[in-house]
């Protein structure tokens, strides 16, 4: 029989999964863009949807995964997180394994100092999350760079980034008081008995 503490763990990385899926699917859709020509004559409303929907939006998987593994790192093994995000890579048409390594270094970063940021204020986490966005797109950037791959331009690359360090307070909002997952406390145990 499974216990209450081990059942929660399962369902919240089936939860995890679910998430992911239904973030990535919402990206695979293909949404109609507004073309400017049909704002000629309008308001600037119409254009700013026009802007709106040619800038890219936040990447909240990668914030659910670093509120996630600052909260529950135990909710979120490395497996599972290298899975999804090589999945996304495979389906979004990035170079496979690439950003997953990235993701999987970044997300290691933070989990190898949980009892640290147990003590961190909130904006000290943000401007962290916020730090580790930057270099993961520089990183990323560089090795596109390096093999002369053509890539958007980084102005593009650094709305996006900004969308997610924006995004991640409202990803943590929803992740404490919604899903209840807070940072752990001092001597607190996992399902397994590890201390977190």
């Amino acid at each position: 029989m499974v216990d209450g503490a081990t059942r929660e763990v399962w369902l919240h990385r089936a939860l995890f999964v679910a998430i992911a899926l239904l973030l990535l699917f919402w990206r695979l859709l293909p949404l109609p863009m507004a073309m400017m020509s049909d704002c000629a004559e309008t308001a600037g409303w119409c254009r700013f949807t026009v802007w709106l929907n040619r800038t890219p939006g936040p990447d909240l998987l990668l914030c659910i995964i670093f509120a996630w593994t600052m909260r529950r790192p135990d909710y979120l093994p490395v497996l599972l997180i290298a899975a999804v995000v090589l999945l996304e890579d495979m389906l979004l048409d990035r170079p496979p394994g690439l950003w997953t390594a990235l993701v999987l270094l970044a997300s290691e970063f933070v989990r190898g100092r949980v009892a640290l940021t147990r003590e961190l204020n909130f904006g000290v986490e943000w401007l962290l999350v916020a730090g580790l966005m930057v270099a993961m797109l520089v990183v990323y950037r560089l090795v596109f760079a390096m093999v002369l791959v053509t890539q958007t331009g980084f102005g593009f690359a650094m709305i996006q980034v900004a969308w997610s360090v924006l995004c991640y307070p409202a990803v943590v909002f929803l992740s404490r008081y919604v899903l209840d997952l807070h940072k752990p406390a001092m001597g607190e145990i996992d399902a397994y008995g590890r201390r977190m």
